[in-house]
């Protein structure tokens, strides 16, 4: 693989370890839940809470409570939480745990609703924490577990709208709130558990999509940067073995030129200094490629960059165009050969490729302050929906199966000009293959991984349109444009 091309694309993260992202988009909500001892720290917070509450309402407002039943319900979360300690000590409770995360909301949701039940039901003001034990559900436990919480609560505040005791107050007097109000009061809280589990839900999917692609570019630099050190690695061999391959030489030509009479033993030793120059020209070439590693591969032409990303995507039926221009006519600068920038416009490029209908531009400005790197391409553009929203993870409008179409015409090109033809049966030329360019699956992941890692270098990514402009002409397309401009010190080499 060379450092141009895409080691984690979209669709190798489909098919890699055995389809661990396959159909991603079909996928349960996350079922990792949370650790038993935050479990435990926020019954412990609640029980405090409830103690406390009731305390203050039979000692200071001297409220007549069920004091005893109260006071049972409280213990049993005592027990509960209790017993989780325990189980704690014995194993590593940093662990999320899906199911146990339900388990304990479930029992948080029916010791609460029965502590309400002793004191008002829905008369009482605090019925609105049912609400908590449902968006900690929403934002940590899969779509099923999160709406069975959801339907307990919705049971037991129709359970509390029948089945309650009064509402505790001061003595001499008794709070009666009309049914029509505790109705209200009981839609209200549906409306809000609605409400905000649905908000809990979607702002923790997207949280979880931007930590996937986030780590998804991780790993990309992190590839691109294994593959440099092995070119560095591969240069230092070269170097450290060029000696002793020198020595083999000299030996093999004083043992060819004592060999005169020997034909046998001139034959070996010219075959010995063969072969050690091959040697020598492979280690060359290694010595020569231009990897991180070495302070003095570490920099490029601006123009062999942008070589280098387009090289892979050229054989297709798409003309490329590289372009670099100065704004004072002087050369070029040399600049540093970044893995990130070196991924990102190869990325920028691919997709360009996808989309183009014959042409794809990579030019180059370079200005006294900035260095400025545009793709162009003569594609239908950028859709106005997704505008807005690309730069995002899992935004895409990349035709789906275009790198399947593709493979499957070389495949079948390659089998037709293997088969052998039938004898005494004339064989119809097969049609020719259309050239497709290889396209990365349409996850939606490659320009957010482009876009991350480009500005990160200090690079400032813009989209818009092509050559064709926002309102083309009938029959002219539109294109898409994608610039990147870094201050010129960012990218450029100090002479």
């Amino acid at each position: 693989m060379s450092p141009t091309q895409d080691p984690l694309s979209s669709q190798s993260l489909i098919e890699e370890g055995g389809g661990r992202f396959a159909g991603w988009r079909n996928l349960p909500r996350r079922s990792r839940g949370l650790s038993l001892r935050t479990l435990v720290i926020l019954r412990w917070m609640a029980i405090a809470g409830q103690s406390a509450t009731v305390a203050v309402a039979t000692a200071w407002f001297h409220f007549r409570l069920p004091l005893w039943g109260c006071l049972a319900v409280i213990a049993a979360s005592v027990a509960m939480n209790l017993n989780a300690t325990a189980r704690l000590r014995r194993s590593d409770g940093s662990a999320p745990d899906g199911t146990l995360t339900a388990a304990h909301l479930g029992f948080d949701i029916l010791q609460l609703s029965a502590l309400l039940a002793l004191t008002g039901g829905l008369q009482n003001p605090f019925c609105l924490l049912l609400v908590a034990p449902v968006t900690v559900a929403a934002a940590s436990l899969p779509g099923r577990q999160a709406a069975l919480m959801g339907l307990l609560v919705l049971a037991a505040t129709v359970g509390l709208f029948f089945f309650s005791m009064p509402l505790p107050w001061q003595a001499g007097t008794e709070m009666d709130l009309p049914p029509l109000y505790r109705f209200g009061v009981g839609l209200a809280l549906i409306t809000g558990v609605v409400f905000t589990a649905a908000y809990a839900w979607r702002v923790a999917a997207d949280a979880e999509k931007l930590e996937l692609a986030l780590a998804t570019t991780q790993d990309v630099l992190q590839r691109e940067q294994r593959l440099a050190a092995l070119g560095g690695l591969a240069a230092a061999a070269a170097h450290e073995l060029g000696t002793p391959l020198a020595t083999i030489q000299v030996v093999a030509r004083e043992l060819l030129r004592e060999s005169s009479g020997n034909a046998a033993a001139a034959e070996d030793a010219a075959l010995i200094l063969q072969q050690a120059e091959r040697c020598r020209d492979i280690l060359k070439q290694l010595s020569q490629q231009p990897e991180e590693g070495d302070a003095a591969f570490a920099e490029v032409g601006l123009k062999a960059l942008l070589e280098e990303v387009v090289e892979p995507h050229r054989g297709f039926d798409l003309a490329f165009e590289v372009e670099v221009r100065t704004a004072s006519g002087e050369a070029a600068p040399r600049v540093r050969r970044l893995p990130e920038v070196v991924h990102g416009l190869s990325t920028l490029v691919e997709n360009a490729a996808d989309f183009a209908n014959s042409r794809v531009r990579v030019h180059a400005l370079v200005d006294a302050g900035f260095i400025e790197i545009e793709v162009v391409d003569d594609g239908p553009g950028i859709p106005p929906d997704i505008l807005p929203r690309l730069g995002e993870p899992y935004v895409t409008s990349r035709p789906q199966g275009k790198a399947r179409r593709a493979l499957a015409a070389q495949i079948a090109a390659s089998v037709a000009a293997a088969a052998p033809g039938r004898k005494g049966k004339k064989e119809k030329a097969a049609p020719a293959a259309e050239k497709i360019a290889p396209s990365q699956g349409g996850m939606g992941l490659g320009f957010f991984i482009a876009r991350t890692l480009l500005e990160r270098t200090g690079g400032r990514v813009s989209v818009g349109a092509g050559d064709g402009g926002p309102t083309p002409q009938k029959g002219q397309p539109r294109g898409a444009r994608v610039a990147i401009r870094w201050p010129r010190p960012a990218l450029e080499v100090s002479p």
